[in-house]
């Protein structure tokens, strides 16, 4: 199945997850409609835009940064990402992000239900 970029649900959302600022979604399937999928989204932060640290019970979440840069606390560790880099969180772990550049922090986030 094909999704087209300009057909994708767009949403914003503020103070995600305890961050600071704005997370603006492009959300490539509606959570809930493909088994044990979640989330399948592109996240956009802008600088200094964060999301908070949160916890993954039941689940795992990938993100793949394909823009900018910034840092993220990886389970009470704090760790520079820059484009390219992949965060795999799961199995009752923690994690947090923040963009730290100058530029927007571009993130292709999903979320793997584990039943």
């Amino acid at each position: 199945m094909v999704y087209q970029r300009a057909a994708l649900k767009a949403e914003s959302k503020e103070k995600l997850r305890g961050g600071e600022g704005t997370a603006y979604f492009s959300h490539f399937v509606e959570g809930g409609s493909h088994a044990h999928v979640k989330l399948a989204a592109e996240i956009k932060l802008l600088p200094g835009d964060s999301i908070g640290y949160h916890q993954h019970v039941d689940e795992t979440e990938y993100f793949v940064f394909i823009e900018g840069n910034g840092t993220v606390n990886d389970d009470g560790k704090e760790r520079p990402i820059a484009k390219g880099d992949v965060m795999i969180t799961g199995n009752g772990a923690s994690h947090g992000v923040h963009n730290t550049g100058s530029v927007p922090l571009v993130i292709n986030a999903f979320i793997i239900t584990n039943n």
